[in-house]
């Protein structure tokens, strides 16, 4: 294989890494927005509406470093597509959530999601990319990714009048192949 297809394929993968990171961080942030709309549409309690962001936190936070381990024991492509694969059918399910039980447990699923999802993706860009100007860009990359992905949300959510909890993040996830992540 050729040295600029090698190159051409990590910058995709860059791509595809970025995006999932976007996704993960603009969910948490959109759905900030959302919770006076999702406390009228699915007649949450005030009690329990918290629990639509805590549920995501807390599976995200307490899996972290279980996804990290899992990516290093199951191999990172494996586990990033299968975090991908879950954040975004989770995704979908709290579209379509039918009372406060569901999107709870939804919710927490997703969080699972990007718990697997997230150490794998930094951990694929560290692997993919040689110290140096390239690891330092694609780093830059990924970071302008996670505070963009803070703001869109918050502003895609406004911008919508945060009427539904449409969750964007898996027409995203179901637009991008997994084939980028294949071996070089």
């Amino acid at each position: 294989m050729s040295s600029t297809t090698k190159s051409d394929r990590r910058w995709s993968a860059l791509a595809l890494i970025v995006t999932a990171q976007f996704m993960v961080i603009l969910d948490v942030a959109i759905v900030n927005v959302a919770l006076p709309s999702i406390k009228s549409d699915l007649n949450f309690s005030q009690t329990n509406l918290q629990w639509v962001v805590s549920a995501y936190a807390i599976m995200f936070g307490g899996a972290l470093l279980l996804g990290g381990r899992l990516a290093d024991l199951l191999g990172r492509r494996r586990l990033f597509i299968a975090g991908l694969a879950l954040f975004a059918a989770s995704s979908l399910l709290c579209g379509l959530a039918w009372s406060e039980s569901s999107l709870i447990a939804f919710r927490a699923v997703q969080g699972l999601g990007g718990a697997l999802l997230a150490p794998a993706a930094l951990s694929l860009l560290m692997t993919r990319f040689a110290e140096g100007r390239d690891r330092n860009l694609a780093l830059g990359i990924y970071g302008a990714a996670s505070g963009s992905g803070a703001a869109v949300g918050v502003s895609r959510a406004k911008e919508l009048g945060a009427t539904k909890l449409a969750m964007p993040s898996c027409e995203s996830a179901a637009s991008e192949p997994p084939a980028i992540m294949t071996s070089a």
